[in-house]
């Protein structure tokens, strides 16, 4: 099995990393930059383990840019046609949470909100918290109109770990049944 996550390649994080940091990014220009971040990533680090036979799990995958992109107002069809290149994965899981409940775990875990993961950059409100609602209220319409059209498993995430963990396990089952759990070593003789 092999993992990677969004916004990761050592092509672009710095790049994207100093244009957030000097508040630099029109929606377009996060768009390209994460587009690149993603089209390294899949040439360098999920494609070969996949045509290696490996599972390749994706924190995110291309759905964030057309969900994030289409929230910063660029056109939904643009954005999709970056990333056609990038393969209609085996599944994708949806963790659906009210955005309020998304704050709330926000605040109580003391991580800080980040500026562009509230919105900050659009103008929305110049209150962090409204901001943060706004925009993320805009992710989450995207999310559920996409999760329809393309078929996503949603999970109710407003449920225990536990009870999400295991409602996980049971769609990623099925899917693991057959694949090969090691190597086998075949000898004549």
């Amino acid at each position: 099995m092999f993992f990677t996550e969004w916004n990761s390649s050592e092509l672009t994080s710095e790049v994207i990393r100093r244009g957030k940091k000097k508040n630099l990014l029109t929606p377009t220009t996060f768009s390209l930059l994460h587009a690149t971040d993603f089209a390294d990533r899949f040439e360098r680090k999920i494609l070969p383990p996949l045509r290696a036979g490996y599972v390749v799990v994706c924190d995110r995958y291309a759905y964030t840019a057309f969900v994030r992109d289409a929230a910063r107002g660029c056109d939904p069809q643009w954005v999709r046609n970056i990333y056609s290149f990038a393969p209609r994965p085996d599944r994708v899981f949806y963790f659906r949470v009210p955005v309020a409940v998304t704050l709330q775990r926000k605040i109580a875990s003391r991580l800080k909100i980040n500026y562009y993961e509230a919105g900050m950059d659009l103008g929305l409100s110049d209150d962090l918290h409204e901001s943060y609602e706004r925009f993320q209220s805009r992710l989450k319409r995207e999310y559920e109109r996409i999760s329809r059209t393309d078929g996503f498993v949603v999970i109710d995430s407003t449920r225990t770990v536990e009870q999400i963990q295991n409602e996980l396990r049971g769609h990623v089952e099925p899917i693991l049944k057959d694949f090969p759990t090691g190597e086998r070593l075949l000898h004549d003789g």
